[in-house]
């Protein structure tokens, strides 16, 4: 394999700079040629490439979100738009495209993979809702952003005896919520994979301020329901007056962490190793802290489940 592809896709996750550097340096100390494609698929479709090259990819590893930048693209999810991607592959050359994203990114690396192109994904995101991997990029990184908000929420809740609702990123997913929540000593979570009974929680917060708590705080997912709309709820069921606080997308951005530096420079040199291998169709991943390879399409068939264990440990030490 003498020239390798490389692009971003989906929402950015800190640490994709620390792969993109780790794959295009990999590659070039194997003497292959790196072509950068920018906005993902959307990129290639339409021919906006810049060379890869140990200067030009020097610097980035600290830096958040992605030098190629990433996009959405409508127009590869059609038939039309993967067999365009394949002839813009053959047109610069291309024998090997890395795809670092989520699963949605995965999909249309396979699309790519079954009409022949030598694929291997990168998962990125801050969802951590990938099997094949314990940890995707970013994760770390988002974890730790929230909690270091959610810490600082912790002293005014305890000050003025309030209650506070955390909204953290999470459609489908709790890890980050779940993560945060312990790391943060949170009384409550609430999580797409746990279902919620107002009642419940009522119930709990009842309880706690009986025993003399003055304050509390929850943090939940935002697939679950808003914070505001859960602040209605409360208020309608029992009558607490809760504060509501909405990460947003500042858990997708900043510095990555040392884990997610060392995860995606490790990912990123193993996805050539894999090309070098001939391994294709494949995403690389980290399991028990070995660095391994999957099938793309492990991603979105085998679901990624919490850990009951982390769920059982927020009841316990939230009382």
């Amino acid at each position: 394999m003498k020239r390798i592809g490389v692009l971003t896709s989906g929402g950015d996750a800190p640490g994709m700079n620390a792969a993109i550097r780790a794959v295009t340096r990999t590659a070039i100390y194997n003497n292959m040629e790196v072509i950068g494609f920018r906005r993902g698929f959307e990129g290639l479709l339409d021919g906006d490439v810049v060379p890869l090259t140990v200067s030009s990819v020097g610097g980035i590893i600290h830096r958040g979100g992605t030098i190629l930048r990433t996009a959405r693209c409508d127009r590869f999810t059609k038939p039309e738009g993967v067999r365009e991607g394949v002839a813009r592959l053959k047109e610069y050359d291309i024998e090997g495209l890395v795809v670092i994203g989520g699963d949605g990114s995965f999909r249309g690396a396979n699309e790519l993979y079954r009409l022949g192109v030598q694929v291997v994904g990168i998962p990125g995101t801050i969802d951590n809702d990938m099997a094949g991997s314990d940890c995707t990029i970013g994760f770390d990184t988002a974890c730790n952003t929230a909690l270091s908000c959610i810490e600082k929420l912790r002293d005014t809740a305890s000050s003025h005896e309030r209650l506070f609702i955390v909204e953290v990123m999470g459609r489908h997913a709790g890890y980050i919520a779940l993560e945060a929540a312990v790391a943060a000593g949170a009384e409550f979570v609430i999580v797409p994979e746990r279902h919620f009974d107002i009642e419940q929680l009522c119930e709990k917060l009842h309880y706690a301020r009986e025993r003399g708590k003055s304050h509390s705080l929850i943090v939940v997912a935002e697939g679950v329901m808003s914070a505001s709309e859960l602040a209605s709820q409360l208020r309608d069921t029992s009558g607490y007056d809760a504060r509501i606080v909405v990460l947003g997308h500042i858990q997708r951005g900043g510095s990555p962490s040392s884990f997610d530096a060392v995860l995606a420079s490790r990912l990123g040199a193993g996805a050539i190793d894999a090309f070098m291998r001939g391994e294709s169709g494949v995403m690389v991943g980290r399991e028990a802290g070995a660095i391994v390879t999957n099938p793309l399409t492990l991603a979105w068939e085998r679901k990624k489940s919490l850990d009951a264990d982390m769920m059982s440990l927020v009841d316990i030490l939230g009382i």
